[in-house]
């Protein structure tokens, strides 16, 4: 898999985008790349990950689906943040009150999730204090949602708001 091929099969057309900062489970990040494939949304991992990109439970969690993604992979949050200079970003975390529907997403914004076990770092959160956001959940006691369902969660609000 290499970023070229898959970068080449994007459509000229506007798509979401979801980042994984720093992923660490290769399971989540495999079905979130089966999610991107569904949705057209373009996905981005900002190293250092976890595992390594051949990773058969990363392959298998993506199934056959990971030619259909168009996937780019990043050696450090600067560089991706200093190739889209211009783009909206949506930070995704359990450390604000703002509920992810409260936000008003346009077309290649950037929905940036954090690692399965720190999130996103306290440093990038402060940055972006304003575009924070989070997914209200009822029951105190769970602290967060696996991040694949918290990336479906996001992503289908936005593609809702998008596509309307």
């Amino acid at each position: 898999m290499t970023d070229l091929f898959y970068l080449a099969i994007m459509p000229a057309a506007h798509h979401l985008q979801i980042v994984l900062v720093e992923p660490e489970i290769p399971p989540n990040t495999g079905a979130i790349a089966r999610l991107c494939a569904a949705t057209h949304t373009v996905l981005h991992l900002v190293e250092p990950l976890g595992f390594k990109l051949d990773d058969r439970s990363l392959k298998r969690a993506g199934m056959d689906y990971w030619h259909q993604v168009t996937w780019r992979t990043w050696p450090d949050w600067a560089s991706l943040r200093a190739a889209h200079a211009r783009a909206r970003f949506h930070f995704l975390t359990t450390k604000t009150s703002r509920p992810y529907t409260e936000a008003r997403y346009a077309p290649d914004d950037f929905l940036v999730f954090g690692r399965e076990t720190k999130g996103l770092p306290e440093s990038l959160l402060k940055e972006n204090e304003a575009s924070c956001l989070t997914i209200p959940m009822a029951n105190p006691q769970v602290r967060s949602l696996n991040l694949a369902t918290a990336a479906a969660i996001v992503l289908f609000e936005a593609l809702r708001q998008v596509r309307a």
